[in-house]
């Protein structure tokens, strides 16, 4: 990952240029056409831009533009509401002026969430804004995995699902580390130059090729709710929603994500059965101090490991 901010919106809005077809616009594809997508100049004439001046935001040179030239992109490259807030966004730390990189603090749970984790009867989590898994409660532990036989930093969503015989117990694993990383990229748009964020992207593009070619996508996701599924060796096959609730403080940050099963279902009952496997009255696990580093290698598979399914927001 670039932390340059205007090599990353340049990069933006290359991606989503080249996905969008002529005739999708009222062109003519052409037949000597050679690149994908739209070329630069006509985006620039559906923006009513100039063309050098689009060709500087693509190049990722000192280019400041307004938030009318910003919509007017936003309408020619037929962005959805959520891809408009990512442009801006974008832009916003484009124009800031290059700082000294501010000191960061690992991410803290607070005393009182642990509390409500562990008053908690369903599966609970706190994921941090870069997905680290920062706590959670016994019966998360069980449903998701032997998660304290990992090393602090390898307790990450997309590092979990992107190891080894991942799909044996997550049957749609792929579409869900595609909404990760879009979440991922979401995330440090606020802050490209996080180190945090620069490692985590950097070993994660140099351990997998599916990473490196989901994150070239630029794909963006803000979710709040989904679906999770999972193959568990000990109650079998579940089935269960989830949903994710901010902690009070600096956005992005933290969030508790509960899983739910639908009342006097098969999964229900299933969940229920785990429950009791497992014991519930130890304390959430908080693994202070979390490492702003990832792993410098891919950690190995400990249990099973299984986050979401397609996620809707």
């Amino acid at each position: 990952m670039d932390d340059d901010p205007r090599r990353e919106l340049a990069e933006f809005l290359k991606a989503r240029r080249t996905r969008i077809r002529p005739q999708d616009v009222g062109l003519e594809p052409g037949p000597r056409r050679r690149v994908p997508g739209l070329r630069r100049e006509e985006i620039a004439l559906l923006a009513g831009v100039s063309s050098d001046y689009y060709q500087r935001m693509e190049q990722g040179r000192d280019v400041r533009p307004s938030g009318q030239v910003l919509d007017a992109l936003a309408r020619a490259l037929a962005f959805s509401a959520e891809e408009s807030r990512h442009l801006h966004t974008l832009a916003a730390a484009a124009r800031t002026p290059v700082r000294r990189r501010r000191p960061r603090v690992p991410e803290v749970v607070p005393p009182t969430t642990l509390r409500l984790l562990r008053t908690m009867t369903a599966p609970a989590m706190v994921v941090g804004q870069h997905l680290d898994l920062l706590a959670w409660n016994p019966l998360a532990g069980a449903l998701l995995g032997e998660l304290t036989a990992l090393p602090r930093p390898a307790r990450n969503m997309l590092w979990l699902l992107l190891q080894p015989g991942a799909d044996l117990t997550c049957p749609d694993r792929a579409a869900t580390v595609g909404e990760l990383t879009a979440m991922l990229r979401t995330a440090v748009a606020a802050d490209p130059s996080h180190p945090q964020a620069l490692e985590l992207v950097g070993e994660l593009a140099v351990h997998s090729a599916e990473f490196r070619t989901l994150w070239g996508r630029h794909d963006i996701e803000e979710t709040t709710r989904g679906r999770m599924r999972v193959v568990h060796p000990l109650v079998g096959d579940l089935a269960l929603d989830w949903d994710a609730y901010r902690l009070p403080g600096v956005s992005p940050g933290p969030m508790i994500v509960a899983y739910t099963a639908e009342d006097d279902s098969a999964d229900s009952e299933r969940l229920q059965l785990l429950a009791r496997l497992v014991d519930t009255s130890s304390p959430a696990a908080l693994p202070v101090g979390l490492s702003d580093s990832p792993p410098n290698n891919k950690p190995r598979r400990a249990g099973h490991h299984c986050i979401s399914d397609r996620s809707s927001t």
